[in-house]
């Protein structure tokens, strides 16, 4: 089964006293393109990660995400309190000497003093910390996936339903090819006899005809089109990666469609070729967001 490019995948780990996001995101891309946003605790284990993401998803837009969220109370700011109560003693024992008036607000001031608020991190990763986000990180991984998995599978519904729609389209073409050779001959035919005058050489107009025929017989481009939709259904049950190459077939099932309207001289004939066309045209858009 085909996968599609786009997907999204979250995953919240507790660990002590604080939860570990990971978030992941993907759209449609030639290759991988890959932006992350990493909370500095777990920055040296970018590299990783970025191998981890690149070996399960191979192509896309992918924007990731990992940070934490703590315990209100937990991540608190502490308050020195022996560096206040030295402040403030410092502070006072100056207003006396220098004689000014002491702070109508005492805390405001202490609050603003250097280090009394003093936001203390955590410097080093832990294993067992590691463990705990590695498992955000594959969980995100994984659940983007299986959305992948089930967005391929409505695109691979949609591409079995356009293929079937210009198969049934190109086996409607086939009474109106009969049917215009006798139209062709007739045609020209009555101009010949609306010229007065005129002699023709009925064996050298019976070559004529066969010639201009086979420049319009489209049974080569029928019999390959017949070809390259055998081609698509095989490549999408192929699995997921094969992406570029349907987009590659669908481009040769064009030229095909092109050239059979370049040679459809009938108005019914090139009606079913633009029919044709709008199919393909859809496969060809939804095919840029298959993996």
């Amino acid at each position: 089964m085909i996968q599609s490019m786009t997907g999204y995948g979250k995953v919240v780990v507790a660990f002590k006293d604080k939860k570990i996001n990971a978030e992941i995101k993907s759209l449609n891309s030639k290759q991988l393109d890959l932006q992350t946003r990493i909370a500095p605790l777990y920055r040296e284990k970018e590299m990783e990660i970025r191998q981890m993401i690149a070996a399960a998803l191979e192509r896309g837009k992918v924007d990731f995400s990992l940070w934490i969220e703590k315990d209100a109370g937990v991540d608190a700011t502490p308050v020195n309190a022996a560096l206040v109560e030295n402040y403030y003693h410092q502070l006072k024992s100056v207003a006396e000497k220098v004689g000014i008036p002491e702070p109508e607000d005492w805390m405001y001031t202490l609050t603003r003093m250097p280090d009394v608020l003093t936001k203390t991190e955590q410097v080093e990763l832990t294993d067992e910390e590691w463990t705990a986000a590695r498992k955000a990180v594959e969980g995100a991984i994984n659940a983007l996936v299986d959305f992948r998995k089930q967005e391929g599978a409505a695109l691979e519904k949609k591409f079995a339903e356009k293929i079937d729609n210009i198969e049934r389209l190109m086996a409607e073409i086939e009474p109106y090819e009969k049917s215009r050779v006798e139209k062709i001959r007739q045609r020209i035919v009555d101009g010949l006899q609306q010229i007065p005058g005129v002699e023709y050489d009925k064996n050298r107009l019976e070559q004529e005809l066969i010639y201009y025929i086979e420049k319009l017989d489209i049974s080569e481009e029928k019999q390959r089109l017949t070809n390259h939709l055998k081609y698509f259904r095989e490549t999408m049950r192929d699995g997921h990666g094969q992406g570029k190459k349907l987009g590659f077939i669908a481009q040769e099932m064009g030229r095909e469609i092109n050239t059979t309207g370049s040679k459809s001289n009938q108005a019914e004939m090139q009606n079913i070729v633009v029919q044709m066309k709008d199919e393909l045209e859809q496969i060809k858009e939804q095919v840029l967001n298959a993996l």
